[in-house]
């Protein structure tokens, strides 16, 4: 108990600085399977990776005492394979106008940020980017997350729901400390670090994937349940949708260091 206690504490903390269960086993499939179920996911993970899609993502962080939820709200199109896309960014509830994304190859153009005038675009580094809340991706990046979830561990299939209107195959699994605390920066994972030195185990955060009929990735969640909450659900759908994601006039543009922007890190 007092493990679980300091875990959830600390990882609040961590999360609001800056601003259940486990991996299943009740699928039913017995001792003599032999699929490799993260073969799968990562396959799936492929597969996704190498079109375009429509993109829909929530964040939710909710307190420990839960009075407070944050829900970070995310939508647009993008190119996987391209790397390119254009995202809304909006904090809800939060009174803050939204934020829009222009990915560009390794380059992010972000209009509405602090960091820069109303009128300006900011040009941030996308490869060096790093997030300071847990579960979250640098520059609200859907190809960090699908990242994430190939790492998966211990993956086990757990049936089929729905999921945009259309059967889809449910793998559930874990992902290890060095893949949860990817790209976070050093104040951040330092202290995941500590948190899992004083377990003596990894921080419990699952991975969930959902594959349709296609093969194909059509949604990943990774998620922590402990005094508070931490859930990240990316949903993908209309494939092969045409992405407009291009450079704003160089006089726009000032080139910033991704940092401080609620919205973005």
């Amino acid at each position: 108990m007092r493990h679980a206690h300091l875990l959830s504490t600390a990882v609040m903390l961590l999360c609001c600085t800056a601003c259940s269960g486990g991996p299943g086993g009740g699928s039913g499939e017995s001792a003599e399977e032999t699929v490799d179920h993260g073969a799968v996911v990562r396959a799936a993970i492929a597969r996704t990776s190498a079109d375009s899609a429509r993109v829909d993502e929530t964040i939710e962080m909710r307190s420990t005492d839960s009075t407070t939820t944050y829900v970070f709200a995310i939508g647009g199109a993008f190119d996987l394979a391209g790397d390119r896309g254009r995202l809304t960014v909006n904090l809800e509830d939060s009174g803050m106008d939204p934020v829009e994304e222009v990915f560009v190859g390794d380059t992010v153009y972000v209009r509405g940020s602090r960091a820069v005038g109303e009128d300006t675009w900011a040009a941030a580094d996308r490869s060096e980017a790093l997030t300071r809340y847990f579960l979250r991706s640098p520059l609200n990046d859907p190809e960090h997350l699908l990242r994430q979830m190939k790492a998966m561990r211990q993956v086990s299939n757990e049936g089929e729901e729905q999921v945009n209107d259309a059967p889809a195959v449910h793998y559930r699994g874990t992902i290890d400390h060095a893949t949860a605390t990817l790209r976070m920066t050093a104040k951040t994972k330092q202290g995941l670090d500590e948190v899992r030195e004083k377990l003596g185990d990894d921080v419990p955060v699952y991975a969930d994937v959902w594959v349709d009929g296609k093969g194909r990735a059509v949604q990943v969640r990774l998620s922590y349940f402990g005094g508070m909450k931490a859930v990240t659900t990316l949903t993908l759908s209309d494939f092969g949708t045409p992405v407009k994601a291009g450079a704003p006039p160089a006089d726009e543009v000032v080139p910033v260091t991704a940092g401080e922007d609620v919205l973005l890190a």
